[in-house]
């Protein structure tokens, strides 16, 4: 496994998602909790599985319509090293991270 050499916030919040899901978890949902673009997270998802952080395999539910997702999950060295990552997260770096606006809806 390479360790990551540039850890950018949008990187931090893909291995936050990736940490929050039970399992594998495919690319729209990591999008969804995230807030950022598609054009941003699957270029980070793909660099993380050439760096042997996650490993990824197509959805064989064949019973259900649409297009097959990408299941995204990591390696036993990934989730470590993700796992301290984002505990060192600056604390300034979360809250502007809170602030910042996304497509997401909001709930009451």
């Amino acid at each position: 496994m390479e360790p990551i050499r540039r850890v950018t916030a949008p990187t931090l919040d893909v291995l936050e998602a990736l940490l929050a899901g039970d399992g594998p978890t495919w690319g729209l949902l990591v999008i969804k909790a995230t807030g950022r673009q598609a054009g941003t997270v699957y270029p980070i998802l793909e660099r993380l599985e050439r760096q042997g952080w996650v490993a990824s395999s197509w959805d064989d539910d064949a019973d259900r319509p649409g297009p097959r997702r990408r299941l995204y999950e990591f390696t036993a060295d990934g989730v470590v090293a993700a796992q301290e990552l984002v505990a060192a997260r600056p604390a300034a770096a979360a809250s502007a991270r809170a602030a910042r606006p996304s497509s997401r809806p909001v709930t009451p």
